[in-house]
């Protein structure tokens, strides 16, 4: 069974900003956390946030880029995490729940995206064990302080890419296949998509509403550092000079609009009481049936493949997650 997908007629669209998403929205008493709130869309995530009034907190593995990246916003709080490391994300959290906080607002922006293979200490893939199961383990932290929100949203940063590839279940790491970098990617999205699904199904009783989304294709992310200049130009994303080629009508975009979506899931009136659905500017996205018809950079065809909002999945990607973080020794 699948998520209904059906837009609402948000009055957005490719080309509206962060900034026009969240005008006349007061977060002010909100605490948010943006993971990846240094850089690129999250680091626009961040400003729009903490510009309507939220608390934001940013954990960084780089504090000192993060310092940097954050000047003129004093007030965010920055802290130290690093989604490839467990007791990193322990920490955080920890420190977090310590402080008796409640989280408003959970926006999963950070990620990986294109490198070689590589594996945690657990044997994990990169790009699983960083974009899917750290955030997992955050939020499963976090469990607490989204509940004493009474009102919480987590919002996953996911990608059209997700079309690439579903789960792979009897080969998560490819330890039995070829390793092809855009694949484990897009597996690594699709994750980030079925976890909403299941983060929605077992929050919402308790107030916490989850969704997942595509931002655009933006090229001036930390994503595009493990892709060429030559594969840039392939796909049609930059000019013979290096330069970023931006229309939205074709989801190519700014990072301000790129932002949109996620604030938009983020603090949205329009989604209340909804959950569980996956967004592309600034609306709930359509079922994509074929993701042939959809598989240019450049598209305005895209929408969600039935792969990634199938509950089963959902369900049997969260029990994994559990066992594989957990040893199969917690439930919430």
């Amino acid at each position: 069974m699948v998520t209904q997908q059906i837009s609402i007629g948000s009055g957005f669209g490719a080309y509206t900003t962060a900034e026009e998403v969240i005008q006349g929205c007061d977060l002010s008493g909100k605490i948010a956390i943006v993971t990846g709130g240094y850089s690129g869309i999250g680091l626009e995530t961040t400003r729009v946030l903490h510009n309507a009034g939220a608390k934001v907190i940013v954990p960084a593995r780089n504090r000192e880029k993060a310092v940097i990246a954050l000047q003129g916003l004093d007030s965010v709080e920055i802290e130290a995490l690093d989604l490839f490391d467990t007791t990193s994300i322990d920490a955080f959290a920890e420190k977090f729940l310590a402080s008796g906080q409640p989280l408003h607002i959970l926006v999963n922006s950070a990620g990986i995206g294109g490198g070689k293979l590589k594996r945690d200490s657990r044997g994990y893939e990169e790009h699983f064990a960083t974009n899917h199961l750290g955030h997992f383990q955050l939020v499963y932290r976090l469990w607490p302080a989204l509940c004493q929100a009474q009102g919480a949203r987590v919002v996953s940063v996911a990608a059209w890419a997700h079309s690439r590839s579903p789960i792979v279940f009897d080969d998560l790491n490819f330890e039995h296949r070829d390793y092809n970098p855009m694949k484990a990617y897009g597996e690594s999205k699709t994750a980030n998509i079925l976890f909403g699904v299941e983060v929605d199904k077992i929050g919402k009783d308790k107030g916490i509403r989850a969704f997942s989304l595509h931002p655009g294709s933006i090229v001036e992310t930390g994503l595009s550092n493990d892709i060429s200049k030559e594969q840039l130009q392939a796909l049609g994303l930059i000019d013979e000079n290096g330069k970023a080629i931006i229309d939205p009508s074709k989801n190519m975009k700014t990072v301000e609009q790129g932002a949109a979506t996620s604030v938009w899931c983020a603090t949205s009136q329009q989604l209340d009481g909804m959950g569980g659905v996956y967004c592309e500017n600034c609306d709930i996205a359509p079922l994509a049936e074929d993701a042939s018809i959809n598989s240019q950079v450049g598209s305005m065809a895209l929408g969600v493949m039935p792969h990634a909002i199938d509950s089963e999945s959902a369900d049997r990607l969260w029990r994994l997650s559990e066992q594989f973080i957990f040893e199969g020794g917690q439930k919430l």
